[in-house]
């Protein structure tokens, strides 16, 4: 791995744990789905726009039709809209804690359910995992957190985990980024439907909430995509995902900086045994 993957690396786990704080700030000031339906549009209009100007085309697989349809509605509709909603009631950090143990839930169940080889040193992360979770749970528990919120976010990272075995190498064949932009469209149009249904639309502008919401559409929407494709094209998707890792230490700091959200002993305990799981879990696959 060269100086230039392990930059895209990092540049891409900062962008990507920087999207709970960023969303914290937004769902603040107006209601999550509406929000977040509106970010997936934008999103969705950049990737289109990009794709087609890069020579992409419309004409996708029915393998690539079906991964753009499963994951607008797992990752964009469940995963996404289900944090957003529960960050309402839970901290950014406990957000970014429960959605970074995603590997974790995707190695268990390929395991469990597909029959998938796990090694022993991947064994031994998921257990850490376990652990991890458990701990930072029941310290958050006792000290009042909201149930519910933190039952919507293992509920959504639980959607991606299933979403993304269920399409497993079914986005191969290009038009990544037609892909990318198409599933946004998907997301955007349940979410907002279901804001339509459910939320009342009331806004609290601020300059705070227009730069939230930029952030939050231009860099881990857009930026933090394309930066992860380019970086699963130079190393592979087994090596490029093993910078989860870096997703809790990124997403419980940033919260902590940007908003002030307070860490106990308890809260680093767990994120270092969660993020030893996740990179034992992606180093046994590397083996």
């Amino acid at each position: 791995m060269d100086f230039k993957a392990i930059a895209m690396g990092l540049a891409f786990a900062l962008m990507w744990s920087s999207a709970f704080t960023s969303a914290r700030m937004i769902v603040a000031d107006a209601p999550p789905m509406a929000a977040l339906a509106l970010r997936f549009l934008v999103s969705g209009l950049i990737g289109v726009g990009i794709a087609l100007a890069v020579g992409q085309s419309w004409r996708l697989s029915r393998a690539q039709w079906r991964a753009t349809l499963i994951f607008g509605l797992c990752q964009n509709a469940l995963y996404l809209g289900l944090n957003f909603v529960a960050m309402q009631w839970v901290q950014a950090s406990v957000a970014s804690i429960i959605a970074s143990t995603m590997p974790l839930m995707v190695a268990g169940l390929g395991w469990a359910v597909f029959g998938d080889r796990v090694r022993p040193l991947g064994v031994a992360g998921l257990g850490a995992g376990v652990v991890g979770v458990a701990i930072i749970m029941g310290a958050r528990l006792s000290g009042g957190v909201d149930p519910v919120g933190m039952a919507l976010c293992f509920a959504g990272a639980l959607a991606l985990s299933i979403a993304t075995l269920s399409v497993r190498g079914a986005a191969s064949g290009g038009n990544v980024m037609m892909i990318v932009g198409l599933q946004m469209f998907v997301g955007a149009a349940i979410l907002a439907s279901a804001s339509a249904a459910i939320e009342t639309w009331e806004v609290t502008w601020s300059a705070r909430l227009v730069w939230a919401f930029l952030y939050t559409t231009l860099i881990p929407g857009v930026l933090a995509t394309w930066v992860w494709f380019k970086l699963v094209g130079r190393i592979g998707a087994v090596k490029a995902a093993t910078f989860h890792f870096l997703n809790p230490f990124f997403g419980v700091a940033i919260a902590a900086l940007v908003l002030g959200e307070r860490l106990g002993a308890l809260d680093l305990l767990g994120v270092a045994v969660i993020a030893g799981g996740i990179l034992a879990v992606q180093l046994s696959k590397q083996a």
